[in-house]
Parts: structure tokens; sequence; C-alpha cells
């Protein structure tokens, strides 16, 4: 007897998880007034295969880590409104709990790249120096 596998490729929990995304992106933007959140994008949404829980990633642009970990509390304390508004929508048998984490990569992207750039600009003065000395021979 051979097993049937699902085909390679989006499966349900990506389809739901791309569907909450876009559902909280526009609850969090319209649908609640708190000044604390700013400008909340979803970066990217993880669900349980069983439904049971899908991790919200969550960055708040041109604000610090301080202010994320603020906000990831303010989401916290407003997942079940969130998560009563994605039921309304949502059509599946369960929603899922919302776990909201603060996406610190983007900063860190930026830290790394400044790094980079400052690394290349001291090396491209260290090769100039040592040109000027080999011009003179």
């Amino acid at each position: 007897m051979t097993r049937h596998r699902r085909p390679q490729g989006f499966q349900r929990t990506d389809r739901i998880a791309d569907h909450i995304q876009r559902e909280l992106a526009s609850l969090i933007r319209f649908g609640m007034k708190d000044p604390r959140l700013g400008m909340v994008t979803i970066q990217a949404v993880r669900v349980a295969r069983d439904l049971s829980w899908a991790d919200v990633y969550f960055t708040l642009l041109g604000e610090g880590e301080e202010a994320g970990r603020e906000a990831e509390e303010v989401l916290r304390n407003a997942a079940g409104f969130l998560r009563s508004q994605l039921a309304k929508d949502l059509n599946t048998r369960t929603t899922p709990k919302l776990r909201f984490h603060y996406d610190k990569l983007p900063e860190e992207a930026s830290r790394l790249s400044a790094l980079i750039d400052q690394a290349r600009a001291e090396d491209r003065d260290l090769l100039g120096d040592d040109n000027d000395g080999t011009d003179s021979q």
C-alpha cells in the first residue's frame, strides 16, 4: 500500500498564516487606537499544524527595541480582542491563539550593514595610504 504525499509547496497552514497576517495588519492599523503601537508592520506569521497557536512577528517603523517591547505587551493584552475579530473572518473550526514577538532582525541588519560599511571605509583608507607610499618609488 502506498502512502499519499502532500504536494510540496503551499500548504493549508501557509495560506492561513498569510490570511492572518493580512487581517492582523488591517485590524491593528484601523481597529486599535492605542498610541503606544505606532507604525506596526507584521513581518511574518507561523501557524501550528493543528491551528492551536500562531506566532506573529512584528516590527515598528523608526522605533527602537524599548518601544518594541512596549508594543509587544500592548499586543499581548489585545490578543483576545484580535483573536475574536479574526474568528469572524477566518473560516476554520478553531482560531489560533496569538503569540506576539517583537522582531529585532531589521535593526540588527541595519547595525551590521553600518559596521560593514565602516570596515570597508577603513580598508579603503588603509589601501590608499599604502598606495601613496608605493607611488613615490
